[in-house]
């Protein structure tokens, strides 16, 4: 948390109404992500530099946990109490144009704190297009600070914005009584801030007659089963077809022959002119060579699915369709033991299993914590696992990668419903906003993936390096030949792999991605890639998860998961090889 003599502004807003557009705006997308102290609310804080004259004096900007009260009711709620407690030496107070009534609460509870606030008027467009017309200006007076007027994903109003943020730093706290001169947030606290609400609202609103535009009428068509369901299976299968096909079109046509063609062939080079053959060489560059593998690996193989997954899940995540599909599916999530909203997290585990599960915290029950973090260990790959999957299914049948999808999300439907049985607690009902549908912002959206993807290389690569020169030693030493040999029965016996294929077993705690990776060179036939595959998906959650597994749920349930996942993982890979025997035979 930022210390307390910091110069600071607060951002502060109810859910889903574009804090975090106006907080990368305002200070560039590097900030530090800090969890408030003594609770798991994570917060953004970023640096802020306001002109004033030639000089420049730098703010702590600090994105607050969106709240729609300071009554605390949860953590988020009591941690933006505090930061509001702490002091600032302004707020930046974002409101919903096209809500404005849910929005002024929180606005009105601000008053007793007696910081000098702006009011931004974001979503106009959408408020517009709803038929809605605000006068800001009244509605300055009703707030007594500063209304300004933005679409914030166009930069409109920014510049204003800045300007007023000026003014009220520059004048600072003032006496009681001087509203009418300054207008910094002087007015006295009103009792029912719900009804007072209304009253604002029906002053400073009014509707204009306007026929719902095509976008909205989408959006609401998408909360009901018909079409909703229909749309999500398109969605669904465009969602697939654009990262498997353009992953793989991105990985033949250009990153291939830049690491086979130019990358890889220059480090041999330089290594086979600077060292003698040996093992330091074949560390190096041999066939589990630090800078063979890690550009096969790392660049040619996963990087264009992870891109390609961040740009389709930033689409849906901007454009407000997630929190629509946990409404359409709630029924269905219900019975497997959590409630709709949860499916957003689970979709957040294709990206990746850590962000999923720290981000289910928002969940209302442990029960549903439990069961939505199994699901995601058990049955949900990261992206870069489904990216080498996809590299090592789709050199043979077509229908075995469906064929695998189709199995995962079976194991998801069982591992759901059996956590479900097993833990004990409630599933609440889904509390869920529906924020506006909308066509993403470009700028907005290539922001957020650039993020994205520099901390997928900054938490993968590491672990992923370690893997790859674990394997380059275990080569080399000979460790793998003797660890093969004792594994034969489990490995070549049981599940009908090739002996090597142990190097994904050992390799895959480090990065799950790495289960499948050194696979792709074995010249498998389709049923040792098919068992491989769903080993692979089932096997023991990496180094990074069991570590967040541990931190959330206790080294207990971080222990159990880790050995049903491996139990599993061997017990069902080892059945589908023998019954194929008998068929094959």
């Amino acid at each position: 948390m930022s210390t307390p003599n910091k110069r600071k502004i607060l951002l502060m807003g109810n859910p889903n109404v574009g804090k975090s557009i106006f907080f990368t705006m305002l200070t560039g997308i590097h900030a530090v992500s800090s969890n408030y102290t003594g609770t798991t609310v994570t917060f953004m804080e970023g640096r802020l530099n306001i002109p004033f004259g030639k000089d420049k004096e730098e703010y702590s900007l600090i994105d607050v946990p969106g709240t729609y009260s300071l009554i605390p009711t949860s953590e988020a709620e009591s941690a933006a109490v505090s930061f509001m407690e702490s002091g600032a030496d302004a707020i930046i107070c974002v409101l919903d144009a096209s809500n404005l009534e849910r929005n002024l609460p929180l606005a009105l509870e601000m008053r007793k704190y007696k910081i000098p606030t702006i009011y931004v008027l974001n979503l106009l467009d959408v408020a517009e297009r709803h038929g809605i017309s605000i006068n800001e200006k009244l509605l300055a007076q009703e707030l007594g600070g500063p209304v300004v007027k933005t679409v914030a994903v166009k930069k409109q109003g920014i510049d204003e914005l800045t300007k007023y943020l000026k003014i009220i730093l520059t004048q600072g706290p003032c006496a009681s009584g001087k509203c009418d001169t300054c207008q910094q947030n002087c007015k006295t606290p009103v009792g029912d801030v719900w009804e007072t609400s209304k009253e604002i609202s029906r002053k400073v609103c009014k509707q204009n007659n306007a026929n719902p535009s095509f976008i909205d009428k989408l959006g609401d068509a998408m909360i009901k089963p018909f079409p909703g369901i229909p749309l999500a299976t398109l969605a669904s299968l465009l969602l697939i077809g654009f990262v498997v096909g353009g992953g793989r079109a991105l990985r033949a046509v250009f990153l291939l022959p830049l690491v086979n063609g130019a990358i890889v062939p220059f480090f041999r080079n330089v290594f086979t002119r600077l060292l003698p053959e040996g093992m330091l060489q074949n560390i190096l560059i041999g066939e589990f060579g630090i800078f063979v593998i890690s550009f096969e690996w790392i660049l040619a193989l996963i990087f264009p699915y992870v891109l390609l997954f961040y740009v389709a899940f930033s689409f849906a995540e901007d454009s407000g369709y997630l929190p629509r599909l946990s409404v359409l599916f709630d029924n269905i999530m219900r019975k497997l033991g959590a409630q709709g909203g949860s499916l957003i997290y689970i979709l957040m585990g294709f990206g990746c299993a850590v962000p999923a599960i720290i981000s289910s915290r928002a969940a209302t029950s442990r029960k549903e914590r439990l069961v939505v973090t199994a699901a995601i260990c058990f049955a949900i790959p990261c992206i870069s696992q489904t990216g080498a999957m996809i590299s090592l299914l789709s050199g043979f049948y077509w229908w075995m990668m469906p064929a695998m999808i189709l199995f995962g999300f079976t194991l998801f439907i069982t591992v759901s419903l059996v956590a479900g049985k097993l833990v004990k607690g409630r599933t609440d009902p889904l509390l869920l906003e529906i924020p506006n549908f909308l066509v993403p912002d470009a700028k907005s959206i290539t922001r957020k993936i650039i993020t994205r993807m520099k901390h997928f290389l900054a938490d993968a690569q590491g672990p992923m390096m370690i893997a790859i020169l674990v394997a380059a030693l275990l080569t080399e030493t000979g460790l793998l030949n003797a660890i093969a040999v004792q594994a034969q029965p489990l490995v070549s016996q049981w599940l009908g792999l090739p002996a090597d294929a142990v190097v994904g077993l050992i390799l895959g705690i480090v990065r799950r991605e790495m289960s499948v990776a050194p696979l792709i060179a074995l010249n498998l036939t389709a049923l040792q890639a098919f068992v491989a595959g769903v080993v692979s998906l089932m096997y023991l959650p990496c180094l990074s998860v069991l570590a967040i597994l541990t931190k959330e749920f206790k080294l207990k349930v971080a222990f159990f998961i880790t050995v049903s996942t491996i139990i599993l993982a061997l017990l069902v890979g080892g059945i589908i090889n023998q019954i194929a025997q008998i068929f094959v035979s």
